[in-house]
């Protein structure tokens, strides 16, 4: 899954995609390295980041997401808005990826029921991103707990949907930047899938916590190298879907990987 930011203040990217026709050329070049989806987001999820109305959100992603579909590109929506994941899936989206696993927005179980796609729950603990980095001082959260709290969150959907939805442990979100507790939850990606019998879906890449486990100012090519590695393990652990920024590099490394 490869990914493009339409935002200002992403962490990576901010900015870089502004643009619908320099978003939609990022997209086509990232299937192009290798990416099988596309996951295009307007609304920034960091800790220095604030929130964006859906209006602003939806003028950002749909003509990138039309643009995209239009070329024939399996796109998913970032976004914890039931509004947005509409309008995305009308305009030619196929997932509705949710970082918050429906928590932000309670209109958002309802719509994935209406909606014939698929859907990726994350996890969090909060009911806004603000809230969410709120908790980062907490102590870290094993797989167990992960698991039942997206239980959960499958729980609230209605049931149709929940064989359409894919889980996600939400790598840094609530879980700080400490590397242990972020790397225990990629090491058991597949025993994550086993007990809830739903695909996994991992996105490591350039999170804050491979930086802390790097040291010191990690450059862009050092983090993406550390994103690949990460992405194997989950691979490795048993993901399913890897989510990247870099794909061009995580496809080389795959193509290798694989044959061993």
């Amino acid at each position: 899954m490869g990914v493009v930011n339409v935002t200002p203040d992403s962490f990576s990217d901010g900015g870089r995609y502004l643009d619908p026709a320099a978003a939609v050329a990022h997209g086509l070049a990232l299937v192009r390295d290798g990416a099988d989806l596309v996951d295009v987001g307007g609304e920034a999820t960091s800790p220095r980041a604030g929130p964006t109305p859906a209006a602003e959100e939806l003028r950002r992603v749909l003509p990138v997401v039309a643009g995209l579909a239009a070329a024939g590109v399996r796109v998913s929506i970032d976004t914890t808005k039931a509004e947005v994941a509409r309008a995305a899936v009308a305009a030619g989206a196929r997932i509705v990826n949710d970082i918050s696993g429906g928590l932000f927005d309670p209109a958002m179980a309802a719509a994935i029921g209406e909606l014939d796609v698929t859907y990726i729950a994350g996890h969090v603990r909060g009911h806004t991103i603000a809230e969410v980095f709120a908790r980062e001082a907490q102590p870290g959260i094993g797989w167990q707990e992960v698991a039942r709290e997206l239980g959960d969150r499958l729980a609230a959907l209605p049931a149709p949907a929940r064989e359409r939805t894919w889980v996600d442990p939400g790598l840094g979100f609530g879980k700080g930047a400490d590397p242990d507790t972020n790397l225990g939850l990629l090491r058991h990606a597949g025993d994550l899938g086993r007990a809830l019998g739903r695909p996994v879906v991992v996105g490591p890449s350039r999170k804050r916590f491979l930086r802390r486990l790097l040291g010191g100012e990690p450059g862009e090519e050092a983090v993406d190298v550390a994103s690949v590695a990460a992405c194997l393990g989950a691979a490795r652990a048993g993901a399913h879907v890897v989510r990247i920024h870099n794909v061009a590099l995580l496809r080389t490394a795959l193509t290798v990987y694989t044959k061993l």
